[in-house]
């Protein structure tokens, strides 16, 4: 498996991926898949804002992606990022999604970010769930029937991890700016 920055001739990759937990899975609550070139822009933004969106390739495919972007826009949150995994469904199961994840959360403590929060949809996604506890998120809370999709109400599930001394210490260096 090799782990790299995602690029522009990824877009289609990408989009296929995550058009497939759209319309399969509650782990997003979009109703329509984006495109690529939507999830190319997506890409572009993320990675000049300085942020990790990586690819994991196996046998010259792309087999998953994930990546940080800003928790929330406001300037207090510019030391929270938080990630989103998504895996080709051929490759659900192989350490896809825990090689990708790792990566990201690497990237951003060497950027000096605090904490990663996950938003994981659906109190029912045990892989999601046991993906980020396995890498030392902690739950810190489950929001109720927060979505609507495909016929019935669905869970947020919020788990985050201290990155950099995200005990409450002063800040050093990294953030973003917004």
């Amino acid at each position: 498996m090799n782990i790299r920055p995602a690029e522009g001739a990824d877009a289609a990759a990408i989009a296929a991926i995550y058009a497939h937990h759209v319309e399969h899975g509650f782990g997003t609550f979009d109703l329509t898949a984006p495109d690529a070139a939507f999830m190319d822009a997506k890409r572009a933004d993320l990675q000049g804002m300085g942020l990790p969106f990586l690819v994991a390739e196996i046998e010259g495919e792309v087999a998953g992606y994930a990546y940080a972007s800003a928790f929330r826009p406001r300037p207090g949150y510019r030391y929270t990022v938080e990630d989103s995994v998504y895996i080709a469904p051929d490759r659900i199961g192989q350490g896809v999604g825990r090689a990708l994840l790792s990566a990201v959360l690497e990237i951003c403590e060497a950027q000096g970010f605090r904490q990663a929060v996950a938003v994981i949809g659906d109190s029912e996604n045990a892989a999601s769930i046991g993906l980020h506890r396995a890498l030392g998120f902690t739950h810190s809370g489950t929001g109720k029937a927060f979505g609507y999709k495909k016929g019935r109400w669905v869970d947020v599930v919020w788990m985050q991890k201290a990155l950099n001394g995200g005990d409450g210490s002063a800040p050093g260096d990294g953030g973003l700016s917004l």
